[in-house]
């Protein structure tokens, strides 16, 4: 059993790994990424929900968030009905060696989001992690609930 754990969580690891350089490729269409970019801000700060917001990003990415930013700002006002203040930090960006993303703070950076291309598919991977084990070794006779 032991041994087919690891077999599993090696292979686990390899699709990770491939499906993080596939978000990497992504960043290269410009206007999906630009578009992703949007979607992403939008949903933090409709997480946040506060009245000014600072946004931090790859310093390649700078110029496509502050482009959407306006957008961004327009579409969480229509789904919120509240205003926000945006603000693009040009000083302390993301690390480079990520596949892409945002970071939204607010409140002096007490409240956080992390929207960055790696933790959404880490939030996927923690997902679809019961439904690989089912895959493998079978539906759990224990397990009552399967939302």
């Amino acid at each position: 059993c032991t041994f087919k754990f690891k077999i599993y969580s090696s292979q686990f690891q390899q699709v990770v790994e491939k499906t993080t350089e596939g978000l990497r490729g992504l960043t290269n269409d410009i206007g999906k990424y630009q578009t992703m970019l949007q979607g992403l801000i939008t949903q933090g700060l409709c997480q946040l929900l506060e009245p000014h917001v600072l946004i931090r990003c790859r310093q390649k990415d700078l110029k496509l968030v502050e482009e959407v930013l306006d957008k961004a700002g327009k579409e969480y006002k229509a789904l919120v009905m509240l205003e926000v203040t945006l603000t693009v930090d040009k000083k302390n960006f993301l690390a480079s060696d990520i596949a892409g993303g945002v970071q939204l703070s607010a409140k002096a950076g007490k409240l956080l989001v992390v929207n960055t291309l790696e933790a959404r598919l880490d939030q996927i991977v923690k997902q679809k992690v019961p439904e690989v084990r089912a895959m493998l070794y079978g539906p759990n006779p224990n397990r009552k609930f399967f939302d």
